[in-house]
């Protein structure tokens, strides 16, 4: 079941619902019906510099340097 943000007009609040498709859902708070839909953001892309390195290396491992500048690039011996 995916969630949903609503806005509800009557109580001016705005919540999040976790509903079924067939579900009507209801306001929390008043009880109404007349909810608005509304978009909901998608989940934050993880950009933190832990979880690149985690990355980076993972791909490192792997074999995946196609991103990477050469200059990130490991240095391998001969």
């Amino acid at each position: 079941m995916p969630i949903y943000d609503y806005h509800c007009s009557q109580c001016d609040k705005t919540f999040e619902l976790l509903v079924s498709l067939a579900a009507v859902p209801a306001c929390p708070e008043c009880g109404s019906n007349t909810l608005e839909k509304l978009p909901s953001l998608t989940a934050p892309q993880s950009k933190t510099a832990g979880m690149v390195s985690r990355a980076r290396t993972q791909a490192a491992r792997e074999g995946h340097f196609s991103h990477y500048a050469a200059s990130e690039r490991p240095r391998i011996k001969p």
